[in-house]
């Protein structure tokens, strides 16, 4: 380095990426995409969460065909090419709602809205962009960089791709702006999304009404037993409301253009909220 001319601080990069640098980066993942998402005037958000490991209802049938004209398949092959079919009834339905919610949005004052979010990657967060992008609408995609980097899907709006570090980070984009959350069936990761947000309403760290609507009530309704934790009084009947369970996209749609419209769209004094 010449002594001369110092780098600056924030030109750095091995100062910016050490662990004294941290305090910097994260406010980095908070500056940057607030920026990004004012310049495009994006207030308002329906964030979609779900399995990264569904795909399309013609690559789950493809596989198995292919899967099916093979002589040396094992029944372990032939397992998860059928749970794939299963996953690919989801996306096909995420990507019908994420359509029918973006054109009646679209519909609104002859502007869009409410924004469908995903989390950027493969599965249910492609099906709800694509479906977005479809419907001819504007689309948002928070990616997180993980060992396994998740592949950015193609069907996010230019300009509307995040990359974050930080989980913490990218779940406050997620919830900051959202104004309706759909919960499609998935692992570990969509689970503590859900029960994040649960918790931040049921403890009013949320001011404001967000509808989260969980879709596909018989997986749900077998993964965890909200009964249970009614009949043993570690949650109550006002916690276990917090939530909508649906089977139909139609269903499903109704519930979220009704709870939007009157929680969002009918003129009333403005609400703040925080975390």
């Amino acid at each position: 380095m010449d002594q001369s001319h110092p780098q600056k601080a924030y030109k750095n990069p091995v100062f910016l990426n050490s662990p004294d640098a941290r305090l910097v980066r994260i406010l980095a993942e908070y500056l940057e995409p607030r920026q990004r998402l004012r310049k495009a005037g994006i207030k308002d958000t329906i964030v979609f969460f779900g399995s990264a490991r569904a795909v399309s209802r013609e690559v789950a049938e493809e596989r198995m065909r292919r899967i099916s004209s093979t002589s040396h398949t094992n029944d372990e092959e032939i397992q998860n090419a059928k749970h794939l079919i299963r996953l690919s009834e989801y996306y096909e339905d995420a990507r019908l709602l994420a359509h029918k919610l973006t054109r009646w949005s679209m519909d609104l004052r002859h502007n869009q809205r409410f924004i469908v979010c995903s989390g950027g990657g493969g599965g249910i967060m492609e099906a709800a962009n694509r479906g977005a992008a479809e419907a001819g609408g504007t689309t948002i995609g928070m990616n997180i960089s993980i060992p396994h980097e998740q592949e950015i899907n193609p069907f996010i709006s230019d300009g509307l791709s995040f990359e974050f570090h930080y989980f913490f980070m990218r779940k406050f984009w997620f919830i900051y702006l959202a104004k309706a959350l759909v919960v499609f069936p998935g692992g570990f990761g969509t689970m503590d999304e859900l029960f994040e947000v649960v918790t931040l309403i049921q403890t009013q760290k949320i001011k404001k009404h967000v509808p989260i609507l969980i879709y596909g009530e018989a997986y749900w309704r077998e993964v965890f037993h909200i009964d249970s934790m009614l009949d043993l009084g570690t949650i109550d009947e006002a916690d276990a409301d917090l939530i909508h369970f649906a089977s139909d996209v139609d269903e499903a749609f109704a519930y979220l253009k009704h709870e939007l419209s009157e929680r969002f769209l009918k003129k009333r004094k403005r609400r703040y909220w925080y975390l």
